[in-house]
């Protein structure tokens, strides 16, 4: 995930916002506690989510693939007074403390967490989605797309994770790589939807921005 080089990405951390002291918090547990840490969103990539999210100011996030919930408490730091934020993940052992950090959040109240499979919850759901946060297993990535796309009104916005993946979609894929391939061909097809505008962002390992007509 790391394209940019030591001292450009310290740069970017030094004048960008800090992490609040719950952010920071759970940033250092997760990478004490939690295999594979570099899942976590982190500091800058946060506070990018963060500032779109204020910017967009929505009434309804829908976030699919929670981790340990540092994403989410970004995320709803933008939430309209009365909004509400739902994060589905699949994996419930990390709970433990995904409830102990989003209880101290400022949104606590307007976060919903739903454990289960997103493709068969996403369809549950209410419409007039804001905002959406692809971060889960990637090769999902389009079926979640599809999933959400007629849910969002006009104007909505999703933000899909890791749709570089490290360099490697710019690279031959071996036909054994499926997430590779399920990366690059989410790219391609929301690249080729008429319905959306798209702009991908080399922020970190990549965040496809995406807004619908």
């Amino acid at each position: 995930m790391d394209f940019l080089p030591p001292k450009i990405d310290e740069y970017a951390l030094k004048y960008s916002d800090p992490e609040s002291d719950l952010l920071a918090e759970l940033n250092r547990e997760t990478h004490l506690k939690v295999l594979s840490p570099r899942m976590l969103s982190g500091h800058l990539q946060g506070r990018v989510l963060s500032m779109l999210s204020k910017i967009i100011q929505p009434s309804y996030i829908l976030e699919i693939g929670t981790y340990t919930g540092y994403s989410a408490i970004c995320l709803s730091e933008g939430l309209a007074e009365n909004g509400k934020l739902i994060t589905i993940d699949i994996n419930e052992e990390l709970s433990p403390i995904i409830n102990k950090y989003l209880k101290k959040s400022p949104k606590a109240k307007q976060v919903e967490i739903i454990y289960g499979d997103a493709t068969k919850i996403i369809p549950t759901l209410p419409e007039n989605i804001d905002l959406v946060f692809i971060d889960a297993d990637k090769e999902n990535y389009s079926n979640y797309f599809d999933l959400v796309i007629n849910k969002m009104r006009p104007g909505g916005v999703i933000l899909a994770d890791n749709v570089l993946w490290s360099g490697k979609v710019t690279e031959p894929i071996k036909p054994s790589d499926k997430s590779t391939a399920a990366i690059h061909a989410f790219n391609e097809k929301i690249q080729n939807d008429s319905r959306v505008e798209n702009v991908l962002l080399p922020i970190r390992d990549g965040i496809m921005m995406i807004r619908k007509k």
